[in-house]
């Protein structure tokens, strides 16, 4: 099972439609899966992602301030020559999913 927590309009894609939680999808998952299966799986496009964290590490994003903002990477999930699509998941991952309009977070 691996959790998504979506953020902004992409909260649309969950379950339960809510402006003031958090709206989370829970999805089985299989070995082998990726972040792209996962989208998919979601009905998001990977068009509309602007950033996304995976167990809380910056996974991918489309801000050039993310370097400076320190946050922890998940870049070694991405294999070689690969995008963040292709990131393994695992039973147990969380991805927090962020939408391009969404301006990065400083936490």
């Amino acid at each position: 099972m691996i959790e998504l927590h979506l953020y902004g309009d992409l909260r649309r894609h969950a379950p339960q439609k809510t402006t003031a939680g958090q709206s989370v999808i829970r999805l089985p998952i299989g070995n082998g899966e990726t972040v792209g299966h996962v989208l998919r799986k979601a009905g998001i496009d990977p068009t509309e992602v602007g950033q996304i964290f995976l167990n809380g590490k910056l996974l991918n994003t489309r801000c050039s301030m993310a370097f400076w903002l320190s946050y922890q990477s998940a870049q070694e999930r991405i294999p070689a020559g690969g995008s963040y699509l292709d990131a393994p998941v695992h039973s147990g991952d969380r991805l927090g999913v962020f939408p391009r309009k969404m301006a990065m977070l400083v936490v």
